[in-house]
């Protein structure tokens, strides 16, 4: 078996500083979601943890795999423009339930919807 591909050290340096900080921006948030006092405290933390964990940890993979291959690749901004657009919808729709949840709680009872409206005449 060969060994790991050589990387040039500045390439190395970085790409090691990235990854490192992408994981723990992504374990900060990891332990936002366990430390924090309520619901929606609790999905705020994890989404911008997930996100700029993600991209740290992407922009450390299209440098390796930029540098070995001697031409830019770029299949990692596919990843990052998903996670980017998915985390703060799945953000909105968990606390929309949650809002939602919380009004049947109180009031017992479903909010009715708005009537349709009338034909104006």
């Amino acid at each position: 078996m060969s060994g790991a591909p050589e990387l040039p050290l500045w390439a190395a340096l970085l790409v090691s500083f990235l990854v490192l900080a992408g994981a723990v921006i992504t374990l900060i948030g990891a332990v936002g979601l366990l430390r924090l006092p309520d619901f929606y405290s609790r999905t705020h933390a994890p989404s911008l943890g997930a996100t700029l964990g993600v991209g740290c940890i992407l922009v450390g993979s299209m440098i390796t795999f930029s540098v070995l291959q001697s031409r830019f690749l770029v299949h990692e901004l596919l990843i990052a423009t998903f996670v980017t657009i998915t985390t703060p919808v799945t953000l909105m729709l968990l606390a929309r339930a949650a809002l939602y949840r919380d009004r049947v709680e109180r009031t017992g009872s479903a909010p009715e919807t708005d009537p349709e409206p009338t034909e104006l005449r």
